[in-house]
Order: C-alpha cells, then sequence, then structure tokens
C-alpha cells in the first residue's frame, strides 16, 4: 500500500512523526523513532524567553531581576528550568542529524520581533531540514486589537523567512478571530505549511494553598474534532502543506485527519505513553485500513472531507450547528 506523502517539500513514506516533545532530548530514544520508521522528527522548542534571557544577561542578572521585579517575572522558568539552553539546543540539533537520517525539524517558539530570531538561522546553520515556528499566545492585552495581533504575528514569520532558506511551519493555536483570513497572511509572509493546532495548557487553582497548579494532561482522541474542522477547511483553500498535532491516537484518527486534508500526522501523546514502536503499529494499520476500504494509495484519500465541495463553508458550518442542537432530545 502506498503510504506516501509530501510535507514541507519532504518526500515521506507515511505521513507518522513525532512532534514537538521531550523525545528528541535522548538520542537513544531518536535511533529507536527511526527504527521504528518516523517519517521524520521535530525537536522541542526553543523559547523567546530563555533565548531573550540569555542575551540580555547572565544569570546572576536574571536572579536580581526576579528579586526586584518579582511580580512581573515570577512565571518565567529559570534558565535551568528548561531541559535545553540555546547552545545546547544547538549542540543536540546537530548530534540528532549525526545520528540519523531522516528529516530533522528544529522548533522556536516565540511572538514578538526581536534579537531572538537570529536563532532561526542558526538553527538552519546546525543542520535543520526544517523549521517549525510555534505562535503560542493568549491574546490578554485590551490594547491590542485582534487585527494588530495578527499583524504582528505575520511580521515575525515574514522576519524568520527572511533568515532562513529551509522550509518553514507555523503552528498555530484555533483561538484567532478571522483564522481562514490569518492563514493567507502566513502563507503571503512566507510560510511553507501550518500545524494545527498547538495545546492551550491550562492552569488550575490550589484553593487551599491559594496557589496555581501546572499540570501537562496527554491529549485524547476526543481533541481531534477541533482540528478536523480546520484541516477541512485550510486544506480547501490554501496550497501550504498541513499537519495535524493533538488528538492521534489510533490509524483511524489519521484516516481522519488525511481525510480533511493533513498531509502529515504529529504524534506526541501517544508516543509518550507507549513508545516509540507504536509509530509501526499505526503505520501497519494504515494501510491495512486503506487496503480494506480499497484505495490505492493515501493521497487517493486525502481531502476528500474537506470542504472543497461544498460552495458555501460558512453556510455549511451554520447548518451544522442547527441541525446538532435541533437534534438533541432528552433521555427523560
Amino acid at each position: 500500500m502506498d503510504l506516501s506523502t509530501q510535507y514541507l517539500g519532504f518526500d515521506l513514506p507515511h505521513p507518522f512523526l513525532p512532534g514537538a516533545s521531550p523525545l528528541a532530548d535522548d538520542l537513544d530514544t531518536v535511533r529507536r523513532l527511526e527504527d521504528a520508521g518516523a517519517a521524520a522528527l521535530v525537536m522541542r522548542s526553543l523559547f523567546e524567553e530563555q533565548i531573550v534571557a540569555e542575551q540580555a544577561a547572565t544569570v546572576g542578572h536574571m536572579e536580581r531581576s526576579a528579586e526586584s521585579f518579582a511580580e512581573a517575572t515570577f512565571y518565567l522558568p529559570r534558565p535551568e528550568g528548561f531541559a535545553l539552553g540555546p547552545d545546547e539546543y544547538l549542540e543536540q540539533l546537530r548530534r540528532i542529524k549525526a545520528a540519523v537520517e531522516i528529516p530533522v525539524i528544529g522548533s522556536l517558539n516565540g511572538t514578538t520581533e526581536g534579537r531572538w530570531l537570529e536563532y532561526a538561522g542558526l538553527i538552519a546553520e546546525a543542520g535543520a531540514s526544517a523549521l517549525e515556528l510555534n505562535l503560542y499566545q493568549l491574546a490578554t492585552d485590551p490594547e491590542e486589537d485582534g487585527a494588530a495581533l495578527e499583524r504582528r504575528l505575520v511580521s515575525v514569520v515574514r522576519a524568520v523567512r527572511a533568515r532562513v532558506r529551509i522550509p518553514l511551519a507555523v503552528k498555530l493555536s484555533p483561538f484567532y478571530t478571522a483564522l481562514a483570513h490569518f492563514a493567507r497572511g502566513l502563507e503571503d509572509a512566507g510560510a511553507d505549511g501550518l500545524v494545527v493546532f498547538n495545546r492551550f495548557y491550562q492552569a488550575d487553582i490550589d484553593i487551599e494553598e491559594l496557589e496555581v497548579e501546572r499540570s501537562l494532561h496527554l491529549s485524547d482522541s476526543s481533541e481531534l474534532l477541533l482540528r478536523l474542522r480546520w484541516l477541512a477547511i485550510l486544506s480547501s483553500q490554501r496550497s501550504l502543506s498541513l499537519a495535524v498535532s493533538g488528538g492521534v491516537h489510533t490509524a483511524a484518527d489519521a484516516v481522519k485527519a488525511v481525510m480533511s486534508g493533513a498531509h502529515a500526522v504529529q504524534l506526541v501523546s501517544r508516543l509518550l505513553q507507549h513508545g516509540p514502536e507504536e509509530i509501526s503499529r499505526l503505520r501497519r494499520e494504515l494501510a491495512a485500513w486503506l487496503e480494506e476500504h480499497e484505495y490505492d494509495s493515501l493521497a487517493q484519500m486525502r481531502g476528500s472531507m474537506n470542504l472543497a465541495r461544498c460552495p458555501d463553508p460558512a453556510a455549511y458550518e451554520r447548518d451544522n450547528y442547527v441541525q446538532i442542537l435541533q437534534g438533541w432530545k432528552s433521555a427523560s
């Protein structure tokens, strides 16, 4: 069965690749991922905050700043709170490139223009096959409207594009007023692909200790539904490479994502729970599903359930909304 796909210009044997996570921190795990058949690999993110901190001051300066402006800086990790410092990140990238033959995608996470973007070029120079730019942000500034926020982020993408020639994917959250319009702006700014979506990690409150509780809950298949909607919309409108991230745990999940228009399927939670060998299992199960349903290739299935065949996607979504609500019946 032909499971081949193209993502960010790379010819991949199948769509499954580990997404940005701690999986790439250990070379033995990286080799296991390649042995399990990973089509490519995304490193964990290097954050704007840690790059800016290193560029601006020594660790001692950060400690003094934390004492002087505790209310503004308590939420930022100390340098030792990051798994890899900026220089260590580049060295780990070089090690991974030397250890495996699959494409290795670096990852930057930030939201503003500045000197930290120099690391886009440094990641490319260190050998990254492509770069994933994660624009994770919660809009809380009442002085910045949605259009201004999107223009700022498009400018960040344009600045990164000016620094690198390697393929560039932008990882997004779904929380934009007009995501389809924003996607067009990102493509115009030089993005080669979009990853939908980064996960919104929500803190809880310890009501006894009066502290914020931070915890990471791994995804499950229920998170896929929002991604399917936007894959179906974006794949019908844009020529960008599209990857799904979040909510893929089974071969059926992958089928839905590809039918909606995904070129690549990023896995994290499933691999953290069950190990790199899950890639081989999902690949076999996807091939079996396609054969059972008489597909000749993955490409034949891709986009078959997107909104390209719908003349008015907005009306389709509205009708879907109405029918779901009106069709609900009480159990009593």
